[in-house]
């Protein structure tokens, strides 16, 4: 038998390491693209528990909307005029909007930010009144906040009110307008009892003296 010359064992120990480096070196690529691509994916959301869930908002009633125009061309004829009346500077502030800017938690800045940016919803034919919905930012949290407009003849408004609505896909309605602008008031009422007591009741007429 004859041996393989020294110099053939030679090279096939220096060409194996060649052969494997390159595919370690691949199998290490593939494996740093691997871990990228699971670090760039996207965390899934927690579920909702079910009494979090959104839920699909009910439908308005057909009498909620007697006397509310919300066609597209009255929309924007209204919308067109608030604008101009807003950019001119002709428009009031109501105590009552004031009042309820600092019950709810918004101001008076937040209100004119809804007339500049906000749309015309609703029109009240018969009041003279347009709704206008938008938004204003509390804590870094976006909430919804409508605005009621009377339109004067000589172009200017008078915002009636303001307020954070409980259904913001809603359109308030005449009858309950109606009833916030009659029954909300700014000022605390007060009643003074007076000395005595009521008629029929036993009492010596006078308030009764601390111990």
């Amino acid at each position: 038998m004859t041996k393989a010359p020294a110099s053939s064992t030679t090279d096939r120990r220096e060409r194996r390491p060649q052969q494997t480096g390159p595919d370690l070196l691949a199998l290490r690529a593939q494996l740093a693209r691997a871990e990228r691509e699971a670090r760039r994916a996207p965390t899934p959301a927690p579920a909702r528990p079910a009494n979090l869930q959104l839920k699909p908002v009910k439908p308005q009633r057909e009498a909620e909307l007697a006397g509310i125009d919300t066609t597209d061309h009255t929309l924007a004829r209204a919308h067109a005029r608030l604008r101009d009346a807003v950019y001119e500077g002709r428009y009031h502030l109501c105590p009552h909007a004031i009042g309820h800017a600092r019950a709810e938690g918004f101001l008076e800045h937040d209100i004119i930010q809804v007339l500049v940016a906000g749309r015309v919803r609703a029109v009240y034919p018969e009041d003279h009144r347009w709704l206008v919905c938008g938004f204003f930012e509390s804590c870094g949290v976006a909430l919804p906040l409508h605005v009621v407009v009377e339109h004067q003849r000589d172009g200017s408004l008078d915002v009636v009110t303001a307020f954070v609505p409980k259904h913001p896909h809603h359109i308030i309605s005449r009858a309950r307008l109606a009833v916030m602008l009659r029954y909300d008031d700014e000022q605390i009422r007060t009643r003074t009892a007076h000395v005595g007591n009521k008629p029929g009741h036993r009492s010596k007429g006078k308030w009764k003296k601390g111990a």
